[in-house]
């Protein structure tokens, strides 16, 4: 059902506009339209610019609250703008404390572990650093050499210079030591060196002992730094936690009055003498809109005016749908095709009935329809989405069904009686036809029957929107409905080899030709009821031809939208004969005593495929051959500007 809706122009003056939105309109749901688009007519109309004051707060409380440990407390304290904002900012002030500790020990810690990456190769040296700083005639040289350029040095260059290399430590690609070299020959040497690709290492005055000493000292003290980090960490951790419900009330609180605020983006200003109003314009519930009138009654600084004549109102009511719980899932598949216009038939019903009716024709076992059930009403009490609502729905009319064929996981006569319709084996004798499969015969009269109930529905919707060609004169209109309906009614007197056929023939020929005549002049007629001007668009000669194949198209649409619904017959003996393979593989025929195993596997693999193909056969059903008589699905969706408190 599609709520019917009222469109308000809500005005007072414009200091007013917080308290009127958080006292009043926050109680209800609201559809905000710009007022400046919806008031053109209106002269001196200006925007309501304002920045946003709430914005900076309510990222900071946005931010902190992302940082809640899971297990932090998540409902919010009710608080007042002030506390509200009074928690973030001193939130924001310990919180920023304790960042820059943090930041100060993570640049000590980086330091020290710098000092601990140079120093770690030099581990080997036996001496104080600091002693080597007081050789007067030597010079030194910390740093790392390729491997296969060390090797080559010590075989060709190092017994002829005057180098000495002290080898510290090595992996597979470098080694790394500390050179020797007289002060007056050390130039050389360092040229020498970095032909052979030696990378110095600058080792800075920090270290003090050996570098032995040196590295145990930092190492220790990396690691004080490493928990005082962990400290920090853990206090900002404490401080979340211990303050989680401020924090997230306070965000709360600064969404609701950062969202109020936003309203003025819809608002427009007007200035009346001294003081300056603003106006605020939006679609509300009936319901809604009479209650929120009563409560503003005998408000001197707030009025508001209901809008009752459509042609007054620029932009189209949004549409919001309001089902019983039971159908509501379905909705989904609705939104899926498109949303009912606002003066269009809200379909959420009639598929809700027509997929679970069809879905168990040809998905009809009782056991099978049980695991559906059970399955997907657990699931959507678990998750609650409306994928399992409908699984549930659909596997109640296979339950149904399945009584019908007397099935119960693929026993075919399971229960003590007969089926009513044996899909497989249940034959009909039609005149002039011969033996057909009784499911199929039904699938087609169930379609023919869709098919006229799909034209009255497209009727009902062109009456709402006042729509003459598609009252009168279009395929789905009255002219396709005598039409259809007169070639049905003619199919089921020659079934049935009525007595009165060769007295009503030439009634119902007639009938089926003026329909037709009417469906080909369609657009012309239509034009004509409506008083538009020029009756036929183009040259004559073009309209004919082109009205000749729609017609033509229109009786093709007819005859495969009818035999469309045979797969419905198709899939419930395709249902019978996959189970009866799946007896067959058990070993359950001719009385034979079943392997469970393959029972249980079957079921599960047939419900999986087969359900899974069955509901997406009914929905192109819904779609292409419902859904495309009666439905547009152009509407809107209903979207309130504000959380209803």
């Amino acid at each position: 059902m599609i709520v019917k809706m009222k469109f308000l122009s809500i005005t007072g003056p414009k200091a007013d506009i917080d308290r009127v939105v958080e006292q009043y309109l926050s109680k209800y749901e609201i559809h905000l339209e710009n007022a400046l688009s919806e008031l053109k007519t209106v002269q001196n109309l200006t925007p309501y610019i304002q920045i946003n004051p709430y914005k900076e707060k309510l990222k900071l409380a946005e931010d902190y609250t992302a940082l809640l440990p899971e297990d932090a407390q998540k409902t919010g304290k009710n608080m007042s703008l002030d506390e509200a904002v009074s928690c973030v900012i001193e939130t924001d002030r310990t919180l920023a404390s304790l960042k820059e500790e943090r930041t100060g020990l993570e640049a000590r810690r980086n330091k020290v572990r710098d000092l601990l990456i140079k120093i770690e190769p030099f581990q080997d040296i036996p001496c104080s650093l600091s002693s080597l700083l007081d050789f007067k005639f030597i010079r030194f040289r910390f740093g790392k050499i390729p491997k296969e350029y060390f090797t080559k040095f010590k075989n060709y260059i190092y017994e002829n210079s005057d180098t000495v290399f002290y080898q510290c430590h090595s992996d597979s690609q470098y080694i790394w030591g500390i050179y020797f070299s007289p002060k007056d020959q050390i130039h050389r040497i360092d040229a020498v060196y970095a032909s052979m690709h030696f990378e110095r290492i600058y080792l800075p005055n920090e270290y003090e002992g050996t570098p032995e000493e040196a590295y145990q000292r930092l190492a220790a003290e990396q690691a004080r730094a490493e928990q005082e980090i962990h400290a920090c960490d853990d206090k900002m951790a404490d401080y979340l936690r211990t303050h989680a419900a401020e924090l997230i009330g306070a965000k709360e609180k600064l969404e609701s009055m950062s969202e109020h605020f936003d309203v003025r983006r819809l608002a427009a200003c007007t200035k009346s003498k001294a003081e300056t109003f603003y106006i605020l314009c939006g679609w509300m519930a009936a319901s809604d809109a009479e209650a929120f009138q009563k409560e503003i009654s005998n408000d001197p600084n707030l009025y508001c005016f209901v809008e009752d004549n459509d042609n007054n109102i620029l932009s189209q009511p949004p549409t919001k749908l309001k089902n019983p719980k039971f159908f509501k899932p379905f909705e989904m598949f609705v939104k899926m095709y498109g949303l009912p216009g606002y003066n269009e038939f809200d379909p959420t019903i009639y598929l809700a009935l027509t997929y679970s009716f069809i879905f168990g024709i040809m998905f009809g076992d009782v056991g099978q329809g049980l695991c559906f059930v059970a399955g997907g009403f657990l699931l959507y009490r678990i998750k609650k989405a409306a994928l399992p609502a409908i699984m549930g729905t659909a596997g109640i009319f296979s339950v149904i069904w399945g009584f019908v064929y007397n099935s119960f996981f693929g026993f075919e006569g399971f229960f003590p009686y007969e089926p009513l319709i044996r899909a497989k084996d249940d034959m009909i004798t039609l005149p002039g036809i011969g033996s057909l499969n009784t499911v199929f015969v039904l699938a087609i009269a169930f379609g023919m029957f869709m098919i006229l109930f799909d034209i009255v529905l497209s009727i009902v919707n062109a009456v709402k929107q006042e729509d003459k060609e598609n009252i009168w004169f279009s395929q789905n209109a009255l002219a396709g409905l005598v039409f259809y309906g007169t070639i049905v009614a003619l199919i089921f007197l020659m079934m049935n080899k009525s007595s009165s056929l060769k007295t009503v023939l030439p009634i119902l020929l007639a009938l089926v030709i003026i329909a037709l005549v009417i469906i080909f002049l369609k657009e012309m007629l239509g034009r004509m009821a409506e008083k538009r001007k020029p009756a036929i668009e183009g040259g004559k000669g073009m309209y004919f031809v082109q009205a000749f194949f729609e017609t033509f198209e229109t009786v093709l649409s007819f005859l495969s939208n009818t035999l469309s619904y045979v797969r419905i017959g198709a899939y419930a003996v395709s249902h019978v004969a996959m189970m009866q393979v799946v007896m067959m593989l058990a070993g359950a025929e001719n009385g034979g005593a079943p392997n469970m195993v393959v029972v249980v596997l079957g079921n599960a693999f047939v419900a999986a495929m087969e359900g899974l193909m069955v509901a997406i056969q009914v929905l192109r059903l819904e779609y292409y051959e419902m859904f495309s008589r009666f439905y547009k699905g152009n509407g809107r969706e209903f979207k309130p500007f504000l959380k209803k408190n």
